[in-house]
Parts: structure tokens; C-alpha cells; sequence
């Protein structure tokens, strides 16, 4: 006799139970995405897109504005989803004004009022010298002024406002992406605080991207899957990381890779899932200048 057949009482059990997971990791993504705001995830061969910081059996985690690959190996890469900009974003650097867009950033996350950088900006000198004073010493950071003027305006300006002072470097990525991203005025690094969710209430458009690579020494922006949501934070880079040319490349470290090869030795609080995580050892940021050289 013919008929629909009739699902079993293990097979309802095992549909419902799939439900159930798939109902737990989705309310889980969303608590993610309105909470952590952290974190992209990259693959040896191209990067996995989800934002937030969830992973694990749905396609590890991602956030940045990148190709998906689901099924490679993942790798964990940093983000800045405090500062997701609308559609329309912020503008790119005008040459013929010599001007900069700040656009305020929309999206609710914590933020350090700090006002907005001036919109006149020049070009030259080509290159600035940043310090981070640390409390395991300092990282000096050469500044391309010339290829990343806004950006480079931007940081000019925290660091004027002392927006960075006090703050902690909140996540240590692994050997298979190694990076430290700092910039969250309001992080804890403690392995248990939902880090990553402050900027200065403004995003920016990314720069320098023709050619961008993220080598060992490389200083660059995190961001949001949006274009133009550049706000403050970023990644110091202590290997070689296969991203693609979507993250702002600001700056080469010349003096502190050191002290960040010994944070990585050292290894994170509690793996948060991706591969990443709050450093053991850490790294909090006293004090910021930046000079200009010729």
C-alpha cells in the first residue's frame, strides 16, 4: 500500500533536536552580533564572513568585508565592528581640497567622545613617526601620511585627545594569524568582557588598498564588512597574514615586534572560540605620540 512514510520516533527526535541547535546557534549569532562586535576569520586560502564572534559548527566566525570559504581551515583576523558606517559611508581623501570625510558612526556602540578630526589635511610630511608607550615598552610605528592622510589624520587626533591612554590591547590572534588588535578605549582583556565594541563615534573610508598586503610589521585597520567603517581600532601584524586589500594599511612597525612575538609566546587568557583570544601577558597603552619627519 502506497503512502507519505511516516518518520520514526528516533527520527523525530533527531529533527527536533536539530531544531533545537540550529534555534541555539542562530539567537546565539544575533546576542554575538549586538555584543562582541569583534572579530573576522580568515582561512589559508580565502576568509569565512560572519559577523560577530560566533564559530564553531556553523563556519567559524568572521566580520570583515571579505570572500567566503566555508569549508577551508579556519584562521582568526581582526575587526572593528563598533564601526559599521551606512551605505552611503564616509568619502575617500579629495586631492583638490585636500580634505578628509568623517562620517558619524550610526551603528550604537560604546563610545569615547572625543569630537570629530579636522577635515583639512596635508599630505606631506610623507611619513610620521607614532609611539605607543606600553606597559612592556614601546612600539613606534612609522606612519605612510602621504597614502593614508586621513587615516593617519585620524590617529593624529586621538592621540592629541589622549584617547588611547589606558587602553588595552584586547585580542591576541593565533600562529595562524598572528596579530594583536588594540584600540578599544573601553576594553577590559580579560577574557570574559565582550571586547571590541568601542571606537570614538566616527568612521572614515579606507585607504591604501591598491597592493595591500599584511606582512610581518604591518600596522592596519580594522573595519566591518561596510566599506567605509574605519574607526579606531587596529592590528599589529607579527607574521604573515592572508587577508584581502580591504583593511587600511597605515604604517610599518620599526621598533616592537619583539614585545609582541613575547606576548604571542605567552598565549591567551581563554580561547574565545576562533582562534583568538585576550593575551596572557598584557598590553595596555600608557601614552601615544606621533611626529612628523621629513
Amino acid at each position: 500500500m502506497g503512502g507519505k512514510a511516516v518518520a520514526t520516533g528516533k527520527d523525530r527526535q533527531k529533527q527536533l533536536a536539530r531544531e533545537h541547535y540550529e534555534r541555539q546557534m542562530q539567537r546565539r549569532l544575533e546576542r554575538e552580533q549586538k555584543s562582541r562586535r569583534t572579530a573576522i576569520i580568515g582561512s589559508t586560502v580565502g576568509v569565512v564572513v560572519v559577523v560577530g564572534g560566533i564559530v564553531a559548527a556553523i563556519a567559524f566566525m568572521s566580520g570583515g568585508d571579505t570572500p567566503t570559504d566555508a569549508a577551508a581551515t579556519p584562521t582568526a583576523a581582526p575587526q572593528d565592528t563598533a564601526s559599521a558606517a551606512a551605505a552611503t559611508g564616509p568619502k575617500p581623501y579629495d586631492a583638490a581640497t585636500g580634505t578628509c570625510d568623517y562620517a558619524a558612526d550610526k551603528t550604537g556602540g560604546q563610545v569615547k567622545d572625543v569630537g570629530m578630526p579636522p577635515k583639512k589635511v596635508k599630505t606631506k610630511p610623507a611619513k610620521k613617526t607614532m609611539t605607543f608607550e606600553t606597559t612592556r615598552g614601546d612600539i613606534v610605528i612609522e606612519l605612510d601620511n602621504a597614502k593614508a592622510p586621513c587615516t593617519t589624520n585620524s590617529l593624529e587626533h586621538l592621540a592629541e585627545k589622549n584617547y588611547y591612554d589606558g587602553s588595552k590591547c584586547h585580542r591576541l590572534g593565533s600562529e595562524q594569524f598572528p596579530m594583536l588588535q588594540c584600540g578599544d578605549p573601553f576594553a577590559k582583556a580579560d577574557g570574559k568582557s565582550q571586547d571590541g565594541a568601542g571606537g570614538p563615534g566616527y568612521v572614515m573610508a579606507e585607504e591604501n588598498l591598491e597592493g595591500a598586503t599584511y606582512k610581518r610589521g604591518v600596522m592596519a585597520m580594522a573595519k566591518t564588512q561596510a566599506p567605509g567603517s574605519t574607526g579606531s581600532q587596529f592590528f599589529l601584524v607579527f607574521g604573515d597574514i592572508n587577508l584581502p586589500a580591504q583593511y587600511t594599511p597605515v604604517g610599518t612597525i620599526t621598533k616592537g615586534l619583539d614585545i609582541l612575538d613575547k606576548v604571542n609566546k605567552a598565549g591567551v587568557v581563554a580561547d574565545a572560540g576562533d582562534g583568538t583570544g585576550a593575551p596572557k601577558q598584557s598590553v595596555e597603552i600608557k601614552d601615544v605620540t606621533i611626529a612628523g619627519k621629513s
